[in-house]
């Protein structure tokens, strides 16, 4: 059982095999984890059913974002045991008067969350040497430093995490996918307020851009990674 099965018809399913689409990527020398908008404002702070989670903040996931971020806390915990790299590429709190355009026109709730809402959620937040990446759009690439950091910290490899599957880790990823980097999503790690979203876009981003697998899966594929950084 795959996130989309029964969601995705067989037909369609078919139809992406047969175009040759949803072969295994390969994994690189050296990976790094990128944690994307797990902040207050996404799951909420309480472990809450979404439409009692989006009481307190309307652009929270309630409970299915909560689950995610226990499946997150454990790959965060084999990555720091083993001194890879964690990347944190986070919407930061708006200026109301210079942040609007686009977003703002079209997901003008966005623009009304508090201080607290942007704070990263504690059971996953950074540590000294992590690196933080302030974001404006989607992508954890677009307008950020983000392609400089993996260079100098040697990653040739992304697993990636966070909020929302449909929006900004599926933007990321395909920006991941662009610049070559090999990219690994565990399924249970990426969260979304529409599970059928969540389901189709984990289904196409495996066909195209990623590894979608499961956690333990994921997991299982750092011992063949090195600590340190290679340089060649």
């Amino acid at each position: 059982m795959r996130p989309w099965t029964g969601i995705i018809p067989e037909e369609e399913e078919r139809r992406y095999q047969a175009a040759g689409f949803g072969g295994a990527g390969s994994v690189g020398r050296r990976a790094g984890l990128l944690i994307i908008d797990v902040q207050y404002r996404t799951v909420g702070t309480q472990r809450k059913p979404y439409w009692e989670a989006i009481e307190e903040y309307p652009t929270a996931c309630g409970e299915d974002g909560w689950r995610a971020v226990d499946r997150i806390a454990l790959l965060l915990a084999a990555f720091r045991t083993r001194g890879l790299p964690v990347l944190y590429p986070h919407v930061a709190p708006k200026n109301l008067d210079t942040d609007g355009g686009r977003l703002a026109e079209k997901i003008p709730s966005i623009m009304g969350i508090d201080a607290a809402g942007y704070r990263f959620v504690e059971e996953v937040a950074p540590v000294p040497g992590d690196v933080l990446l302030p974001k404006k759009h989607p992508s954890a690439f677009f307008g950020t430093p983000l392609v400089s950091h993996l260079i100098d910290l040697g990653v040739d490899t992304l697993f990636v995490t966070g909020c929302t599957t449909s929006g900004c880790v599926r933007a990321s990823v395909a920006d991941a996918f662009a610049y070559n980097f090999s990219v690994v999503v565990p399924e249970e790690c990426v969260y979304d307020r529409s599970p059928t979203s969540h389901a189709v876009n984990l289904w196409d981003m495996n066909a195209k851009y990623a590894d979608v697998m499961p956690l333990a899966e994921a997991i299982a594929k750092l011992p063949e990674m090195p600590m340190e950084k290679v340089r060649t």
